[in-house]
């Protein structure tokens, strides 16, 4: 019997030897796991959080850019607004004489709140040439153009009423501050704040057939050169006047020395 507890306790102690450092191992490679793990799963965190802000960043980026292709898209589809009114509004009539220079007029107004510069450009710059060419109107103001062009002779028998002409007129405009003079730069430094007024075509007509067209033609080329020869005139110097050796006389000062010598001569 005591040889059998005698064993029984030894082997209790070597169990218990060879157990402690198996749970220890054990213990131990559980918190190494563990530790592992739970950086696996932070740094697995981490990449989650990363690509839900790079995928919060190009959502942004996507939703400013669409943002914006759809407000260009929106701006692109609304009319433009126009500065200048037109008279006419879409064409330009001249008589058809071939072989001859006609002529044609457009009555222009600025209709904005602010000074406004006009220009005019077409297709066949050797052939026609508009007066004035270029100009900036102030809020109200309007002016007529006229418009000058060869007549060419018409090809294989064709009548006055086939004839068609390819030329096109265009009149661009373009906000200004009231300061501003005009120069031929001006257009082109300001390109993005250009507009297209309108696209002009060219109509022909039979001087021999009087029609509405043409006796407004006739009347817009009259008013038109009333005001040429108006711009022609010198104008008319309301200032002081100078006398002899630049001598500046007033007028009030003038009548007041005549009344003054009348008093002394009384």
């Amino acid at each position: 019997m005591g040889v059998q507890e005698e064993k029984s306790g030894g082997e209790e102690k070597v169990c218990g030897l060879c157990r402690m450092p198996f749970w220890q191992t054990i213990s131990s490679n559980a918190n190494a796991n563990g530790s592992s793990s739970s950086s696996s799963s932070s740094m697995g965190n981490n990449n989650v959080y990363q690509q839900q802000s790079q995928s919060s960043q190009l959502g942004e980026r996507s939703t400013v850019t669409s943002t914006n292709g759809l407000f260009s898209m929106a701006k692109s589809l609304l009319p433009t607004r126009r500065r200048l009114r037109l008279d006419p509004p879409n064409k330009l009539y001249f008589p058809y004489e071939p072989g001859k220079q006609v002529r044609s007029a457009i009555d222009i107004k600025n209709t904005s709140k602010s000074h406004v510069a006009f220009k005019f450009q077409t297709t066949a710059p050797k052939s026609c040439y508009m007066r004035p060419p270029e100009g900036i109107l102030a809020p109200g103001e309007s002016v007529i153009a006229t418009v000058f062009k060869f007549v060419e002779p018409p090809e294989n028998n064709e009548k006055p009423v086939e004839k068609k002409s390819r030329v096109k007129f265009k009149i661009m405009s373009l906000k200004v501050k009231r300061e501003t003079d005009y120069v031929p730069e001006l257009f082109d430094e300001q390109k993005d704040q250009v507009s297209v007024e309108q696209i002009l075509l060219v109509v022909f007509l039979d001087p021999e057939r009087t029609c509405p067209a043409l006796e407004k033609l006739r009347r817009q080329l009259a008013k038109a050169e009333a005001a040429l020869e108006s711009r022609k005139k010198p104008q008319e110097d309301t200032g002081p006047r100078i006398v002899g050796e630049g001598l500046v006389i007033d007028e009030w000062k003038e009548r007041r020395e005549r009344y003054l010598a009348k008093q002394a001569a009384g």
